[in-house]
């Protein structure tokens, strides 16, 4: 016969229940700790990878807000033609944003070439088998674009100011201007285009210049 067992004191339930209760809280933190551990990991393996991406995503970005389109042909015309190729790429941008589309006021082409200009320069440069046509191919948009861009600087000394209003505004607007401000014992500047389509457009051509020669140094030849 087995005999009966010992009672359980007080003492010892509230000792046992303890140590369950030690066990059930000692569960609960390594639980916490490996969640935690686990998020920790996941937040570093997302900081990785957007590190990872991050020149991805840069050149998305400046792809959508400086794009750039054709470099070959814009390095090709920029070498001939003794040009910054990031002016070439700078005039496109503030024209087309190499989006090119007829002008309301009939320009054509990457680089909106009127077709009574590309007429002109065509006439200048020798060339003898240009049609209006042609204005929509990039390779014979930005070769004209450029060529008129090295006749304006050539005309204004140099001076990228005035050979840019030159661009937007006609080279006829620009020579008064140049008097008036010479009158006024200095050369022409920005604040002194009367128009402010031009002024904004001179601006905008100067910075985003800048910006293609930080933003395209490999793509335009810089490096």
């Amino acid at each position: 016969m087995t005999p009966p067992a010992a009672p359980v004191s007080a003492d010892a339930r509230r000792a046992a229940a303890r140590r369950a209760a030690a066990r059930q809280a000692a569960r609960r933190r390594s639980v916490t700790r490996r969640r935690w551990v686990l998020s920790v990991g996941g937040i570093g393996l997302l900081v990785l990878a957007v590190v990872l991406a991050l020149p991805t995503l840069r050149k998305a970005v400046s792809e959508l807000t400086l794009p750039l389109q054709d470099q070959d042909i814009i390095r090709q015309q920029a070498a001939e033609k003794h040009l910054d190729p990031a002016l070439i790429a700078a005039v496109i941008y503030a024209e087309t944003k190499f989006d090119p589309r007829p002008s309301s006021a009939g320009a054509l082409g990457l680089m909106q070439i009127m077709p009574q200009t590309a007429e002109y320069l065509a006439h200048k440069s020798g060339a003898t088998t240009f049609t209006t046509a042609d204005l929509g191919t990039p390779q014979v948009n930005i070769a004209y674009g450029s060529y008129y861009l090295r006749y304006l600087l050539n005309e204004y000394n140099g001076r990228i100011i005035p050979a840019l209003a030159a661009y937007n505004g006609g080279e006829a607007n620009v020579d008064r201007w140049i008097a008036a401000a010479h009158a006024h014992g200095h050369p022409l500047t920005i604040s002194d285009i009367p128009f402010p389509e031009t002024r904004a457009y001179v601006q905008k051509v100067l910075n985003a210049q800048l910006n293609y020669r930080h933003t395209y140094a490999s793509e335009l030849g810089y490096s």
